[in-house]
Formats: structure tokens, C-alpha cells, sequence
């Protein structure tokens, strides 16, 4: 285990979550299909989809730009010198975490694979519990009351839970 002042994690568990997740649902897929609606309800899907995936992609990009602005690692298994609290962080602590799942979900709804929705929501789950709660003790004990004030008006994804 780390000294989770140093860093949060040992492994950098959320890219490894979120493609975990995607290609279970991909065997998934290719083993027990299961119903896609067709016709024009499939390409208001896929449309939705496409939206999803380009938000996702967006807000990945402007969070890497963030992290490069302020000179502080991406990795989340390294340790953070700046806490970030503006750009995509002023409406989410976890901007890529939302991100990665809007991507997964919009891949889902674009190519209509159904097993690519609930993989989104098991990718953020499982971030939640083996990442974002060791990250934000990490940024605590960095941070302090900066991170306190921060953690107090900014929700952990993009809402209230």
C-alpha cells in the first residue's frame, strides 16, 4: 500500500476498470446478444450515441489540458501537486471519470451494443470504490481545507449523491 499522502494508488485502476468493463461486455456481446431496436429508433440511439461519445472525448481532452496547464500528473496513480479547481473540475471532482463513461455508454448506444450500458455504470462503480475514494484522501492530507472547501461545493460526478 502506498503512503497515501505520496500518492493513492499503487495500480492506475481506472483505465484498467473502464476497458475491463468494455471488453467483458464485448464477449458478452458476441456470446448473448442481447435486443437492439431497429429502424429509426436505432439511429436515434446511435445519434444519442455518437453525442455521448463526442461529450466523453471532449471533456477527457479538456481535463488533459487541464492537468498539462497546471503541471500535475493525469495518472492516478501518482501524486498530485496542484489541486485543480476550474475548467472541467468546477462542475465535477472526476471530470475523466465522467468522461470515460459517457465514452462507454455512447459507444453502447452507437454501435447498439446493450452490454456497452451497464459496463459504463460497472466502469464507474468500480473506479468509485478502488480509485476516487483513495484519490480524494490522498488530496485531503495534500490539500486541506483547499481540498475541503473544493469537495464541499463540487459533486463527485456531475450531480449530488
Amino acid at each position: 500500500m502506498p503512503d497515501l499522502k505520496q500518492r493513492p494508488n499503487t495500480i492506475p485502476w481506472p483505465p484498467i476498470l473502464f476497458v475491463g468493463a468494455a471488453l467483458i461486455a464485448l464477449g458478452l456481446q458476441a456470446i448473448l446478444p442481447l435486443p437492439w431496436p431497429g429502424g429509426a429508433v436505432a439511429a436515434s440511439l446511435a445519434m444519442a450515441g455518437l453525442f455521448f461519445g463526442a461529450a466523453g472525448i471532449a471533456l477527457d481532452l479538456a481535463t488533459l489540458l487541464a492537468f498539462r496547464h497546471h503541471q500535475t500528473t493525469v495518472m492516478p496513480n501518482r501524486g498530485a501537486t496542484r489541486l485543480i479547481t476550474g475548467g472541467p473540475f468546477r462542475y465535477s471532482r472526476n471530470p475523466v471519470y465522467v468522461g470515460n463513461t459517457l465514452l462507454v455508454a455512447g459507444a453502447g448506444l452507437a454501435f447498439g451494443v446493450a452490454w456497452l450500458l451497464p459496463a459504463a455504470l460497472v466502469g464507474a462503480f468500480a473506479t468509485a470504490r478502488l480509485a476516487i475514494a483513495r484519490e480524494e484522501e490522498h488530496l485531503a492530507l495534500r490539500f486541506g481545507q483547499e481540498w475541503s472547501d473544493y469537495a464541499a461545493r463540487t459533486p463527485r460526478w456531475l450531480f449530488r449523491v
